[in-house]
């Protein structure tokens, strides 16, 4: 048992550093002797957990691979979100919203009410606006640039959406395209880039007057978004800084799942979703 117990701190490591380690480097974030790391590390190599790249440190080997896929296969987005839906609406006393890319837009999948119901006009099934809630602009800000812009054609359809030309820069004649791309309005590009770098966003009293909301991603393997959680509260008692506890604690939320399905933190955007931000 002590042995495999030594295994796994070496595993948790390598992990946890999400990258190719040396043996000296992956020992000394174990804790332990690299003599002593060395045959549990060779133990790893036999059966297929661990690898070696070119310059011989230890990374994934395809038995990890495999477990990894097949631990991703199983996993249900909003499944697994739920306890953490449940666990903020108790520790914040706040409402908390799940919502995911439905073929309409952000659409409301979960609805965890405060011991104080707020007066709200958001139900499971609402649909949100990408350009005028936290929700949506946090899908817009994550999701590819053509199906942003399928979407926000059809905005003003959503609650508290825009019309077309609040959202898109009217293109300039001098420059023809035979098939010419929107352009986002320079505030929302830099609204989209901002939640990027923040990985959050806010709405104050808006869409709802007197009810603030944080919105932030949840991400997987590949950096796309899987879905959005939102903390809902009243403006006067609702701490809406993005450094405040409720801000923090949303993103600590938002990381553990992102984690479990297998996003890395410091991983890189999707192209589509970061030349957002350049537009």
């Amino acid at each position: 048992m002590q042995s495999l117990d030594s295994t796994g701190e070496l595993l948790g490591a390598l992990v946890a550093a999400a990258r190719p380690l040396s043996l000296r480097d992956l020992a000394a974030a174990a804790g332990m002797p690299p003599a002593k790391a060395f045959p549990h590390l060779v133990s790893l190599l036999k059966i297929g957990l661990l690898n070696r790249d070119a310059a011989g440190c230890f990374e994934a080997g395809p038995l990890a691979l495999e477990l990894g896929l097949i631990g991703l296969q199983r996993l249900s987005p909003t499944r697994e979100a739920e306890p953490e839906v449940v666990e903020l609406a108790t520790s914040t006393g706040m409402s908390v919203a799940m919502a995911v890319l439905g073929p309409l837009g952000p659409t409301v999948v979960r609805l965890e009410e405060s011991a104080r119901p707020l007066h709200v006009s958001l139900r499971v099934g609402t649909v949100m606006s990408l350009v005028n809630t936290a929700i949506g602009r946090v899908f817009a800000a994550y999701v590819a640039d053509d199906v942003r812009n399928g979407l926000l054609a059809q905005d003003h359809l959503r609650l508290a959406g825009a019309e077309e030309r609040e959202i898109f820069a009217s293109s300039s004649p001098s420059q023809p395209q035979p098939q010419p791309q929107p352009q986002l309005t320079k505030a929302y590009a830099q609204r989209l880039a901002q939640i990027r770098a923040d990985g959050i966003d806010t709405a104050l009293s808006r869409p709802v007057p007197g009810i603030n909301t944080l919105a932030a991603p949840v991400l997987d393997h590949t950096g796309s978004i899987c879905l959005v959680l939102a903390l809902m509260g009243p403006s006067g008692s609702f701490d809406s800084d993005l450094a405040g506890g409720p801000a923090q604690t949303l993103r600590a939320a938002t990381l553990r799942l992102s984690r479990r399905f297998g996003w890395m933190v410091g991983a890189a955007e999707p192209e589509n979703a970061a030349s957002a931000g350049d537009k």
